[in-house]
This record gives structure tokens, sequence and C-alpha cells, in this order.
């Protein structure tokens, strides 16, 4: 039984990284700048709609996943003196918290602030509304799909190392 722990966590958080990775990439190539090409109005409810359709079980999976499965992975490494892999796993836990911390710090207010602004129809300056919230979300989007592109890298090749 051990030794499936040992194999299937750190694939598992390996797997969870690249969703994690991938969700934040596709909003950077082709969700946000798709979003760019429409009117303000039409911008802010899909943005909106987008807010409330993410927050769902597959999705705190992976976003909650990713990181406890790094984490889950330095810890078996470093119990089994694995002492590569877990330094490994370890950059990928970093950088999924620094990942993280961008969302929270910065995504997550500008995506309560588009909420606040109201239902998109009834907004007064809906161009004051998206200036405010598009250009931080997705400079700090890119950051985010970076840290978490270098996470996946490093989860990778904690497979690869011993």
């Amino acid at each position: 039984m051990a030794d499936m722990v040992y194999a299937v966590v750190p694939v598992a958080a390996t797997v969870l990284t690249g969703l994690f990775a991938g969700l934040f990439f596709g909003f950077s190539i082709a969700v946000m700048p798709g979003l760019g090409r429409a009117g303000d109005r039409a911008m802010i409810e899909s943005m909106q709609g987008i807010n409330v359709a993410i927050l769902n079980p597959l999705f705190a999976a992976v976003f909650i996943g990713a990181p406890v499965g790094a984490l889950a992975s330095v810890v078996l490494h470093t119990s089994a003196a694995e002492t590569a892999s877990a330094v490994w796993f370890g950059g990928a836990l970093a950088c999924l918290v620094a990942a993280l911390g961008i969302t929270f710090g910065v995504n997550v207010p500008r995506n309560n602030a588009l909420e606040e602004a109201g239902p998109a129809e009834r907004i007064a300056d809906p161009a004051a509304v998206r200036g405010a919230f598009e250009p931080v979300w997705v400079r700090w989007n890119h950051l985010r799909s970076l840290a978490s592109a270098v996470a996946l890298v490093c989860a990778v090749v904690a497979l690869t190392v011993r």
C-alpha cells in the first residue's frame, strides 16, 4: 500500500499542477483576449458569469489539490530520503503558493469589485468599471500563469530525479 501512495501522490500532484497551470494559461491566451474584443457591457457580464461558474467542485479540487498534492509529495519524498525530488516538489509548491497569493491578493478582489458594480446593463459607466478591472487582472493573471507553469516544470522534474 505504501508503494502505491508513493507512486500515486506525486503523479496526481503533477497532473493537478498541470490543470492548475492550464486554467490560468487558458485565461491568458484565449478567454481574456476574447473578452478583450467584446464591448464593455458584454465583457463585464461575461466575466461576472465566469466568476460564478468557476466556483464549482472540479475547480476547487484542482485549486486546492495542486498545492496540497505538492506538499504531500514533499513530505513523502523527504521521508523516503529522496532529497532531489523533495526539493523540486518544494519548488513546485512555492510557485503554486505564489500563484495563490496573486489570486487572492489581486484577482479575487478585482472579481469582487466587478460583482459589486452590479448587473452590466445597470452600470452607469461600464468603460470605467472595465478599466479598473481588466488591465490589472490580465497583467497579474499572466504572472500567475508563469508561476504555475514553472510549478509544473518543477513537478515534472521531481518525478524524474531521486
